[in-house]
């Protein structure tokens, strides 16, 4: 039984949710990993501010700011 966790950050229809859900599981079946029906898919959606890369969540990289918590960031060390 296989299971997929697919982490996203909040925003898509509950639509777009859905269709992914459905090629994720066609994706396996199609290289005959598992039956469909056997098949677990969960999607955990988290807000952009809880999610981070590099130090920069992706609310603030969507805004084009950086950390504003960090006095290093931006500052020219040229």
């Amino acid at each position: 039984m296989p299971l997929v966790e697919v982490t996203l950050t909040t925003g898509r229809s509950p639509a777009q949710v859905r269709s992914m859900i459905s090629g994720v599981t066609q994706a396996l079946v199609d290289a005959d990993i598992a039956p469909k029906d056997t098949i677990r898919v969960v999607v955990r959606e988290i807000p952009a501010e809880h999610f981070a890369a590099g130090d920069v969540t992706i609310a603030e990289r969507r805004a084009g700011t950086s950390n504003p918590s960090d006095p290093q960031k931006g500052a020219d060390h040229g």
